[in-house]
């Protein structure tokens, strides 16, 4: 069986922007070392094209983002598999399966995951079963085509790679080893450590996470200059308007987003280390260590920003690294099931992993937003084992935010001797849910939480919406509903920018157009203080307010472009300009494709379907840029 088992290597990659493929990914690798197959996950830019021969099998997840591109950490990759040196049937050996993670809410749907497919097939890859795609608008997410798929998957995959004689799978119910176990750095054990519990002060007033900064692989360090509440604090939503400055000069432009990292609170992470029975060794030092030598020393390890050289403790690990506070998969009951000696729970747990119950798990987990520390507290029985509890609970994973502001510089700072000024427009996320249980966003709770001076780490990286001067001369249609404004602020500061260093004169310029959506005039009109001074300054600019509740008939965004769509049309077909829409990724970018669509038609005196072939134009031509989360 020795021969038998060294062919059957299998590569599982992932192009993951918010970390939903990457789940995926790792949901594969468990199928496929189920399958006996010796697997290793990794991203796409990860691997070199020669590698991809080098296994017997490849499996690959891949989301879509902004206007159908790949994700950044598969861009590398992707390069190089476009390479025009590359000869027809390259990769005839490989054998793969893939699947898309998309959202029919944008235009250019699964895009990423057909481009790379339809480039593998040219190039000679063989696929071993029909890709799968999903779809962001799904009522039961992800899995509701991706456990269909992953059963096709099973059996294709039984057939091309028969198990040999006398060989069966790891069956579902035998629990698969980790590639990395956490151990003891240190074999003393402190006085603290012998019974006397470090028990956290959880008043109210210490209950925020600890100042100090992560280190993230391309960090940089941000200061918070200012944190204000731009919505009134009688209103359902806390909207804050947040000023960063970070050190050097860190050029960006509109579109761009700025990542921050959250951190879980004191209070969250005694509750877990209480309900596990880690509190006695909660702050003795920790490592990781391979769980056997087959483990390659550079296999990935489960906390990306954490090295095999580096030691932590547990109560780190879960303020920094680990997100306890996020909605379980399917695969996490699954484990749980082997920690617990109470029949009644592993039966229950073991029901939510079982594909024919997936509105129950749904029920249970994603409509009340039931968090990993919640579903643990009510499992009592369940005993995770420390040094396992990586492989069990997701990383905690950066936000990204819009960027709501053009690029200026802040003040002078010690270390780079100048700064880069960074403004962001976010959401608190606080509401009840069907359990009447108060939820809070992790990442904007502990936004919510910043004092002017404090530093965090953050990373800055490109957007989608493809932004240059050399549109300068074209007008802009900008369709921004809610927080959806934030890079439409960026790129008219910038718009205003550009013409004073090209010393373009306001008279001369084409009007851009700002579509704006909130609920009131008087509490979410997010910077409506500062449109009015820009259009009473003379800037090229029309800005038109859509307030849903501040009539009996509720007015959207798309309505009122609707209402000036004869202008719409002059700025997009007579003026040849550009559309951005930006904002929440639900019904609105297909309300407003819809009154764009009727624009075209009644100005155009076009039918339906040219109205709709001109839309598809513009987005082929890069004049229909949409970027929706």
């Amino acid at each position: 069986m020795g021969d038998a088992q060294s062919l059957r290597r299998a590569l599982v990659l992932y192009g993951s922007e918010t970390g939903n493929a990457q789940d995926v990914a790792e949901e594969m690798g468990r199928l496929a070392e189920r399958l006996r197959f010796d697997t290793e996950v990794a991203e796409l830019n990860a691997v070199s094209l020669k590698q991809l021969l080098q296994h017997e099998l490849v499996l690959i997840a891949i989301s879509t983002t902004g206007q159908g591109d790949l994700p950044p950490n598969s861009q590398v990759f992707w390069k190089a598999l476009r390479s025009a040196r590359l000869r027809p049937g390259c990769l005839q050996r490989m054998r793969f399966a893939s699947f898309g993670l998309g959202d029919t809410s944008y235009p250019k749907y699964n895009w990423a995951h057909r481009k790379l497919y339809n480039r593998l097939v040219q190039l000679g890859a063989q696929p071993v079963c029909d890709r799968g795609e999903s779809d962001e608008q799904h009522p039961e997410g992800i899995d509701g085509s991706f456990l269909p798929w992953t059963t096709a998957l099973r059996n294709s995959l039984l057939t091309e790679y028969p198990l040999p004689e006398g060989t069966e799978p790891i069956p579902d119910n035998v629990l698969l080893d980790p590639k990395w176990l956490l151990e003891f750095a240190d074999t003393t054990k402190t006085p603290e450590e012998n019974g006397q519990v470090r028990i956290h002060d959880n008043g109210e007033s210490s209950d925020i996470p600890s100042p100090d900064l992560l280190k993230i692989p391309g960090g940089l360090t941000a200061s918070v200059s200012s944190i204000t509440r731009v919505t009134p604090d009688t209103h359902w939503q806390d909207v804050r308007h947040l000023k960063l400055d970070i050190d050097g000069s860190r050029p960006y432009v509109p579109g761009d987003v700025l990542t921050i990292y959250p951190k879980n609170f004191p209070s969250d992470v005694d509750q877990f280390l209480t309900t596990m029975d880690w509190l006695p060794i909660a702050d003795r030092p920790i490592r990781f260590k391979s769980s056997s030598a087959s483990v390659s020393p550079t296999a990935r390890l489960p906390v990306p920003n954490l090295s095999s050289t580096s030691t932590t403790t547990l109560r780190q690990l879960l303020t920094n690294h680990l997100d306890i506070l996020s909605i379980p998969r399917r695969s996490f009951f699954a484990q749980l099931a082997h920690y617990t000696d109470d029949q009644f729970h592993k039966d229950r747990l073991m029901e939510f992993t079982d594909p024919e119950y997936i509105d129950e798990l749904y029920d249970y987990t994603t409509r009340p937003r039931r968090s990993i520390l919640e579903v643990l507290q009510e499992f009592e029985s369940v005993k995770i084992p420390w040094q396992r509890v990586c492989s069990i609970i997701p990383s905690l994973r950066g936000r990204q935010f819009s960027i709501a502001s053009s690029m200026t510089e802040g003040p002078a700072t010690e270390s780079e001797g100048r700064s880069t000024r960074v403004e962001l427009l976010i959401a608190i996320v606080k509401y009840k849910t069907i359990i009447k249980r108060i939820r809070q966003g992790v990442a904007t709770r502990y936004i919510a939480s910043f004092a002017p001076g404090q530093k965090i780490t953050v990373t800055l990286s490109r957007g989608g919406l493809g932004v240059t001067q050399k549109e300068l001369d074209r007008p802009v249609v900008m369709i921004g509903p809610g927080t959806g404004v934030a890079p439409m602020r960026a790129l008219i500061q910038q718009r205003i920018q550009w013409r004073e260093e090209s010393q373009q004169a306001h008279e001369t310029a084409a009007k851009d157009l700002l579509f704006f959506g909130c609920r009131n005039a008087e509490s979410d009109y997010f910077f409506k203080d500062e449109w009015e001074s820009l259009v009473n300054n003379g800037a090229p600019l029309e800005v038109f307010a859509a307030f849903s509740r501040d009539q009996r008939q509720k007015v959207y965004v798309q309505d009122i472009i609707r209402q000036q769509s004869a202008l719409v049309y002059d700025a997009v077909v007579d003026k040849n300009g550009i559309i951005y829409i930006c904002g929440s990724s639900g019904k609105m970018p297909q309300a407003v494709r819809e009154a764009l669509i009727e624009g075209f038609q009644e100005h155009g005196s076009l039918s339906r379907d040219d109205a709709e072939a001109y839309l598809v134009a513009l987005e082929k031509g890069g004049r229909y840029r949409q970027e929706t989360w």
